[in-house]
């Protein structure tokens, strides 16, 4: 796999397949890949947020170094390289279109040397591909299927965690870096003939008796590690991990980060009604049944509204509904595209700054769970 610069743009092109060339493809900012801060990617945020915000960015930069190391391990339970988290960490970034996330990940999977070219190796990258660009870009259409074409190409269930794991986080640092360019006011740049993530269908949101349960089999208690049943007895008890734990306790220090990243946002959440209803339409958006079902339980005027076809609409003379709606709805559908304005659309129908900003990450934060559990499970109806 190799970056390619084509006469006439301005933007890199990631292959699926490996291929022969004379000299090593380069980078178009090859500086991208030396960072100081390896979420915010040198972005400077103003004092104040700094210290606020400190107690999620710091699990999530931990997230990135166990995502991302510069040295990763590999055997027959663990079979996804350096190069495997890369790729997909770059097809993700390529998904959302912030090119600060697209020049990052593009430098540091440059170097590294591709798969073979057998018929096995392109099978399996392109396998990964086609689940990484589907999870990052239309959600809904993953299902127990795609999980079993990963698993007939060679990944194991650690992979498929793993992976999942992955494409959830570059989802929350492309929208987490698009918040924070609006916050310092910097312009919106993005690729022509980008596409924006369409909604899921309102229909598949009719029946919400359902009930999520994991698609892949958990840790056994009795085959644990001490990590792993210590990272279970400190989230498992909480709502939003008590299935996905064991599941997620696979990869245990990412999982104690992703708690400590949630119990940050969520102690930082002051609005409940306005994180409420930011949670369901994220969930609407992305087609989380599962999601959509335990927020409607806390929300369920909030909920009705949300599940219409055009929501907008239905926020009536509301301004800050309608704010929270669009501006969950811009950074979801194309976070490359979040601008100053949708920053500004939230504190003029009253929200502080700080209020604003707490909840768009709540909702990045949602979109992560979201693709958590449409990856890693299903929905069952009794």
């Amino acid at each position: 796999m190799e970056q390619r610069r084509f006469s006439g743009k301005s933007h890199w092109y990631h292959e699926t397949q490996s291929s022969t060339r004379q000299a090593q493809a380069l980078p178009l900012v090859p500086e991208a890949a030396a960072v100081d801060d390896p979420f915010l990617l040198n972005l400077t945020l103003p004092p104040a947020f700094t210290t606020t915000l400190e107690g999620w960015l710091q699990p999530a930069r931990k997230v990135y170094n166990l995502l991302f190391a510069q040295r990763v391990m590999v055997n027959r339970l663990y079979t996804f390289s350096a190069y495997d988290r890369l790729s997909t960490a770059l097809t993700v970034a390529q998904v959302y279109g912030v090119q600060r996330l697209c020049n990052h990940y593009a430098a540091r999977l440059a170097p590294l040397p591709g798969p073979d070219s057998s018929r096995e190796s392109n099978q399996r990258l392109a396998q990964m591909t086609q689940f990484a660009r589907q999870l990052a870009f239309s959600p809904d259409v993953i299902d127990a299927r795609a999980r079993q074409q990963l698993e007939d190409v060679g990944l194991t269930r650690h992979d498929i965690v793993l992976m999942s794991q992955i494409i959830g986080f570059i989802s929350f640092q492309a929208r987490a870096v698009a918040v924070f360019q609006a916050l310092l006011g910097q312009p919106v740049r993005w690729l022509p003939g980008m596409e924006m993530q369409q909604p899921a269908a309102s229909g598949r949101f009719a029946d919400l008796s359902g009930s999520w349960q994991p698609g892949i089999e958990g840790v056994e208690i009795r085959t644990a590690s001490a990590r792993q049943l210590e990272s279970l007895a400190n989230w498992q008890p909480l709502p939003a991990f008590r299935l996905l734990a064991p599941v997620l306790a696979h990869h245990a220090s990412t999982l104690d980060a992703l708690g400590e990243i949630y119990q940050a946002v969520v102690g930082e959440a002051s609005d409940e009604p306005w994180q409420q209803l930011a949670a369901l339409y994220t969930a609407r958006v992305n087609g989380s049944v599962s999601c959509f079902g335990e927020y409607r339980q806390e929300g369920a005027i909030l909920a009705e509204a949300v599940l219409s076809d055009d929501p907008l609409s239905h926020s009536g003379e509301d301004k800050k509904a309608h704010a929270v709606l669009q501006s969950v709805q811009h950074l979801t559908c194309a976070p490359d595209r979040f601008s100053p304005a949708h920053l500004a659309l939230l504190k003029e129908s009253g929200f502080s700054e700080a209020s604003a900003i707490s909840l768009l990450i709540w909702s990045a934060l949602c979109g992560w769970f979201n693709r958590l559990k449409i990856a890693v499970g299903d929905v069952t109806f009794p």
